[in-house]
């Protein structure tokens, strides 16, 4: 029985570019792109001043990351070892931006399965790790092009916004200050991604996520979920950074070093954020009187199949099934906040009434959001 006082995911979308990189593929580029470096600087390699830079292989990054595949805005210049950089032209002011054109199209597929025409929605929240611009707000280009009326802001709070955004939606419904939220997570990773780099030239691709939160009584969707509990949680860490900005301008001695783009200290966000995250994770089941044989599902943020298996263990108590945590960062890479809402839109639909679900995204920051939900129809 549908409990008619709650608020719910009522419908959920997503949107990924045509093209896809594979594996092979990407390894080709970064590896031409070191056979043509190390020539370049042989003199000074073999004097010892400058380290030789490694090449890459299809199983180092399967075993480094799980990643296979992974769907890209341009391939072309990524895999041009002359660019290895996408190539997405400016548009005119007057046309819809292209993290916009995303976040329409994955807007739309969520209303369809919710159920919600623009009429019935009252703020867009645009929440993801990387904004196109500062400003005008992303938010309100979406809602202009959907039509929606009312309010509309962006945020960003690294891979976490995804989580971020539903725990701020909740509490707007719930003040009374809107009757349902769009939440749109739009990624463009592979902006920001540094191809030229051995440890993360793979790791990215992007993609484009879009829910419904409203309350139960007003929810036509059919893989409804209610919304238990939401909790959100920040450590501040510089293990996860980019120093991109507009203050760039004003320091131009900077302009085009690596920090400029993603960079993670690897290693140490491993050691760290796992620990936090788990325990983060088993105290808010906790605090809602639920353990772990009261879970179906986990749908993790999709960085890292090795990081999602030991969450899983840790949650469980033991090595999950593939259908207790599913993974599809196989398929599209790390998309940031996307990722766990691809998760739960391809996981979700197939679980029972009154099954019960976690929904958990973290990264740069340390940042960190789960939400407790439990299907209703």
């Amino acid at each position: 029985m549908r409990n008619l006082t709650g608020l719910v995911v009522s419908g959920s979308g997503v949107f990924v570019p045509p093209q896809t990189i594979s594996n092979e593929e990407i390894v080709a580029s970064f590896n031409t792109y070191v056979q043509r470096t190390n020539h370049a600087h042989e003199a000074e390699i073999a004097a010892g001043t400058k380290k030789a830079l490694l090449e890459s292989s299809c199983a180092f990054i399967v075993k480094a990351s799980g990643i296979k595949n992974r769907y890209v805005l341009d391939k072309t210049g990524i895999l041009d070892p002359e660019v290895m950089c996408p190539r997405i032209p400016e548009r005119p002011d007057g046309e819809l931006s292209v993290m916009a054109e995303m976040a329409v199209a994955a807007a739309r597929d969520a209303m369809a399965a919710a159920g919600k025409t623009p009429s019935g929605i009252d703020g867009v929240i645009c929440s993801c790790a990387v904004l196109q611009r500062a400003y005008p707000a992303m938010a309100i280009e979406i809602q202009g092009a959907l039509g929606i009326t009312g309010f509309a802001f962006d945020m960003s709070v690294g891979c976490a916004s995804a989580t971020y955004a539903i725990h701020i939606a909740k509490g707007l419904i719930e003040s009374g200050g809107a009757r349902a939220i769009l939440v749109c997570n739009p990624e463009i990773l592979t902006g920001h991604a540094n191809f030229r780099e051995r440890d993360s030239h793979f790791l990215f691709g992007d993609a484009c996520t879009a829910i419904i939160i409203e309350r139960a009584e007003t929810a036509q969707g059919v893989n409804v979920w209610e919304i238990v509990s939401s909790k959100l949680k920040a450590q501040f860490s510089n293990n996860i950074r980019n120093n991109f900005g507009f203050l760039n301008r004003c320091a131009p001695e900077g302009a085009g070093l690596p920090d400029k783009l993603f960079v993670q200290q690897g290693r140490k966000v491993f050691k760290e954020v796992l620990p936090l995250v788990s325990h983060f994770m088993t105290e808010h089941l906790a605090e809602n009187g639920l353990t772990a044989v009261d879970i179906k599902r986990l749908w993790l943020h999709q960085a890292n199949i090795n990081m999602n298996l030991f969450l899983a263990h840790k949650v469980f108590g033991r090595d999950p099934t593939p259908d207790e945590a599913p993974n599809i960062i196989d398929r599209y890479a790390n998309t940031s906040s996307a990722g766990a809402i691809i998760a739960f839109n391809q996981y979700s639909a197939d679980l029972a009434e009154g099954d019960i679900g976690v929904l958990c995204t973290f990264g740069a920051g340390y940042s960190a959001g789960s939400v407790i939900l439990k299907k209703l129809s």
